[in-house]
């Protein structure tokens, strides 16, 4: 029988030590380590997701073509210098069918560490305001929004764990949190694929629908998704089963990364996701919480939790990430910051 997603108030973790914020911490970790999915109300920046704000900031998709290819990154145009940050077009014989653009903390913190010599902490191309006017604020807002109530979680699953709510923090501190705007239009089924196939439909609830979203997990700590109000979001539960994420408007659904799983030695689950093809173009924006390029990610003391070997937070990121789609190519163009033991 399906676990269901649970849909948690999370009003309370971003007030003082009391009851309900037990009960709040408890919600999250239980959702963190049982179907590894949860959907959140009762945080700052609600208003944020509001359809007519959505829609502001999803404008960066009605730019013409040739000003998306302006943006794109490296390995869809290799006379650009950006490799991590960037626009991805659509890739019509890829199971992931979208397009989007992918922003880092310089879009909303104008001392974010820049370093020339590591794609993690490059710049990110973006419009010009005369293009899109106040849309480079509205994605500085969002952004530092996100980070709020992705701070407030992390502290919640540490007082979960029964460590210092404090435990996290120096981790996030020049943290390289991504902003991500994604467009899934609707797959013409004329297209250059068989769509027919298994690695390209699955069977739901007795209908065949088309795979837009390829299953994976997240490789960072907690992803906070805003939807917009279309279904096609489904999570893997322990049965094998996989489940609707409900995308109810002014909500946030949230899935916890593989980082936070090897961090936590296996105490909080990242699970698998897919996007499925609804009846019309699917819009998404995650925003990916996560810590410095150069945190050192070693054991907690976590009761039951599984021993690991000490990992840079950029070393894990860079070889997870780079195995996506909208990635590939460009693996060799940052070597390891350290060297595994032998």
């Amino acid at each position: 029988m399906s676990e269901g997603i649970p849909a948690i108030d999370i009003k309370a973790l971003f007030g003082p030590a009391s009851p309900e914020r037990d009960a709040a911490d408890r919600a999250v970790l239980q959702a963190g380590s049982g179907v590894g999915f949860m959907t959140i109300t009762g945080f700052p920046g609600s208003e944020l997701l509001t359809g007519e704000n959505r829609a502001r900031l999803l404008r960066i998709f009605s730019l013409p073509d040739a000003r998306k290819a302006d943006l794109l990154r490296w390995n869809f145009d290799n006379t650009r210098s950006n490799f991590y940050r960037g626009w991805f077009p659509l890739q019509p014989t890829a199971v992931s069918y979208k397009e989007g653009i992918d922003m880092g903390p310089d879009v909303a913190h104008e001392d974010a560490a820049f370093d020339p010599n590591d794609p993690l902490c490059e710049a990110t191309p973006l419009p010009d305001e005369s293009e899109l006017p106040g849309w480079r604020s509205q994605a500085a807002d969002y952004h530092r929004a996100m980070e709020k109530v992705g701070n407030t979680l992390m502290r919640a699953i540490a007082r979960g764990l029964d460590l210092p709510q404090d435990t996290f923090d120096a981790y996030f501190k020049g943290g390289i949190s991504t902003l991500r705007l994604i467009r899934y239009p609707l797959r013409d089924a004329k297209a250059a694929v068989d769509l027919s196939g298994p690695d390209y439909s699955v069977v739901h609830k007795g209908e065949t629908r088309t795979i837009i979203g390829k299953e994976h997990v997240d490789s960072g700590f907690v992803t906070l998704l805003a939807q917009d109000g279309v279904e096609g979001l489904q999570a893997k539960d322990h049965s094998g089963e996989w489940i609707d994420v409900p995308p109810a408007d002014g909500t946030l659904a949230v899935n916890f990364g593989q980082l936070l799983e090897r961090w936590t030695g296996g105490r909080v689950r990242a699970t698998l996701h897919r996007v499925i093809a609804p009846d019309r173009a699917r819009y998404s924006i995650p925003f990916f919480y996560e810590p410095r390029v150069d945190a050192e990610i070693a054991p907690l003391a976590v009761p039951g939790a599984t021993p690991f070997e000490p990992f840079l937070y950029g070393d894990h990121l860079w070889e997870a990430a780079t195995n996506f789609v909208e990635m590939r190519g460009i693996k060799h163009l940052r070597k390891p910051r350290r060297a595994k033991a032998s």
